[in-house]
């Protein structure tokens, strides 16, 4: 038997993303936005998938400064019309779909005993039902090649019940992620397909920022920290690396599980 260590290509040509087409959808703004980066920078061809058409295409031109091949695509993920022609505008252009992140996605915070059903309609849609639908639609292209990477945005709110501010909407929604993630692992492994998440913990985004400069925001910001073994909240850029590992071959041997990237914030 071959040594694998002998004739293995070198670890960090492992990560390289040349000649792969990926899709990030929420890519506009936030997290997204740092997962397009990360990629279009290991080599990837990148889709920029947001409802906000300025948005996608204002991220699309920073990576085309940088030399990546993008295009800026727009679409509502809970719109199952919508995600199809989101994949059939990405292979009427590059042929293939490698690489998928299934990033958007809504936060609230809601008292369960009087949260509207609409509000729970919606939180659901965007970020499970949406998801899904997202998951169904490349893994249809992805199956029929025999190869893909599915990485899903869930968060460490799939995993504990964040403290102070009342979310059972939001939890649910991203432990159902998480959840959906490891069936569809199951489902698609033996054909080829990957499946694997990503679980930010309370992360620095824009928004963040607009909300911790708010009094409600002032006020979580110290439990928050408090919380967190580290002290601090992440940046976007501490999550650009487990995007790269996972869409990348380095990977190839793991699926239906989660990283985990919250500052050490779930070992409490």
């Amino acid at each position: 038997m071959a040594d694998q260590l002998e004739n293995s290509i070198p670890i960090l040509e492992r990560f390289r993303l040349d000649n792969r087409v990926a899709l990030v959808t929420g890519g506009g703004q936030g997290i997204g936005r740092a997962f397009a980066h990360a990629l279009g920078e290991a080599g990837a061809m990148v889709a920029v998938v947001d409802m906000v058409a300025d948005r996608a295409e204002t991220v699309a031109d920073e990576l085309a400064t940088k030399g990546v091949e993008v295009m800026a695509v727009t679409a509502d993920i809970t719109k199952a019309d919508q995600v199809k022609r989101m994949v059939k505008t990405i292979l009427d252009c590059w042929g293939i779909l490698t690489i998928s992140v299934n990033n958007a996605g809504i936060a609230g915070w809601f008292d369960s005993e009087t949260m509207p059903e609409a509000e729970w309609n919606r939180m659901l849609d965007v970020n499970l039902k949406g998801v899904f639908l997202c998951a169904q639609a490349e893994g249809q292209v992805m199956l029929k090649t025999g190869y893909g990477k599915i990485i899903n945005t869930a968060s460490m709110s799939a995993h504990i019940a964040n403290m102070p501010q009342n979310q059972a909407a939001y939890n649910a929604s991203k432990a159902g992620v998480l959840h959906l993630t490891r069936s569809l692992a199951a489902e698609w492994a033996s054909r080829g397909v990957r499946v694997n998440s990503i679980s930010p913990g309370y992360m620095r985004t824009e928004l963040v920022n607009q909300f911790i400069q708010q009094p409600v925001g002032r006020d979580k910001l110290p439990h928050w920290l408090e919380r967190t073994p580290m002290g601090r909240l992440g940046e976007v850029t501490d999550l650009q690396g487990a995007v790269v590992y996972l869409a990348s071959e380095v990977s190839d041997f793991m699926t239906g599980h989660d990283v985990v990237i919250d500052g050490g914030y779930c070992t409490w």
